[in-house]
């Protein structure tokens, strides 16, 4: 159903990513952005107090008609989760504790992966780093697609498809991509994260957990949120591997919508970000933009142009170091 879309294979470039340059002439001309560099302590709160509404939505849950459970679990719990999972983005930052206290960050992370119901925190951790510094990197940053979801999901009704089941292909596509040992931290989270779940099952049924689990995969696939996903670098303009969003969504997801800035100071919170654009407006307010995370999403899924392979890479140099 629909077109087939044109492009066959990424867009291959030979250029290093924009963001170091732009942070070094960013730095020289407004030395006050350091200052920004500084750990969030607002987000210990936001995330306990997230962690502590889901606990009573399961309580709450665990005795209602199937079909409200699934509607509440994507009216209301798809939002905290995958708000969750954005916090989790800031803590992989260290912008909980701050880089001098970084395992106290990764304790807080598994703890705010509770809710979410699959192991994720200290996973994602390990691979979002390499997304910064080697961004686009061929065979590195898992945020990537792989060939297969290029060549695959060329139609729109199969480019729809993909957009519900993307929780699913971040979840595996490391294992394709860019496989790594399991870390001691990486087998912590598993075993706290399971075991609370068997908690769940035992203390408040299944409903409560399928709540949980319905949550994030409603939450990480067709939802309003999840426009973030393709917004942040899919090349709708050739040349623009990075792309802002200025909407009202930020307010839940932690200021991720500021991407550029983001990858310009990812030391710096999100909580901050706008103030980064506020001081070097200059640099961003030319930048290409979105306003709507569901104008991304209809975007992507109808026009003829644009795939999973509208993405920037780069070959790998062979001095990478990864996390």
């Amino acid at each position: 159903m629909g077109n087939r879309v044109s492009r066959e294979d990424f867009e291959w470039v030979y250029t290093d990513q924009p963001h170091a340059t732009r942070r070094q002439e960013i730095l020289a001309k407004y030395p006050e952005i350091k200052s920004l560099m500084k750990p969030d302590s607002n987000l210990i709160w936001i995330v306990i107090m997230m962690v502590l509404t889901q606990f009573v939505a399961f309580y709450l849950v665990k005795d209602l008609d199937w079909k409200w459970v699934l509607f509440w679990a994507y009216a209301f719990g798809s939002c905290i989760n995958h708000s969750m999972t954005l916090a989790i983005h800031e803590v992989s930052h260290n912008s909980a504790f701050g880089h001098c206290k970084a395992m106290w960050n990764r304790w807080f992370g598994i703890f705010a992966n509770l809710p979410i119901g699959v192991p994720y925190s200290v996973f994602f951790k390990r691979y979002h780093m390499d997304h910064h510094r080697y961004l686009g990197g061929d065979g590195i940053d898992v945020d990537i697609p792989t060939d297969f979801e290029g060549w695959f999901f060329c139609t729109t009704f199969r480019k729809f498809i993909w957009v519900i089941l993307q929780p699913l292909f971040y979840a595996f596509r490391p294992l394709f991509i860019n496989p790594k040992p399991i870390s001691y931290l990486e087998i912590i989270n598993t075993v706290i994260q399971i075991t609370f779940d068997i908690v769940i099952y035992y203390v408040l049924g299944v409903k409560s957990l399928v709540y949980m689990l319905a949550a994030s995969l409603l939450g990480l696939g067709l939802h309003p949120i999840s426009g973030h996903f393709i917004a942040e670098h899919y090349m709708f303009l050739k040349g623009h591997e990075t792309y802002s969003y200025y909407g009202p969504l930020n307010l839940l997801t932690f200021n991720v919508g500021y991407h550029n800035e983001h990858h310009d100071f990812p030391n710096i919170p999100g909580k901050s970000l706008p103030l980064v654009r506020k001081i070097a407006a200059e640099y961003y307010d030319n930048l290409p933009h979105y306003n709507s995370w569901i104008k991304v999403l209809y975007d992507f899924v109808t026009d003829d142009t644009i795939s999973p392979y509208s993405r920037m890479k780069r070959h790998r140099k062979g001095n990478e170091v990864q996390e």
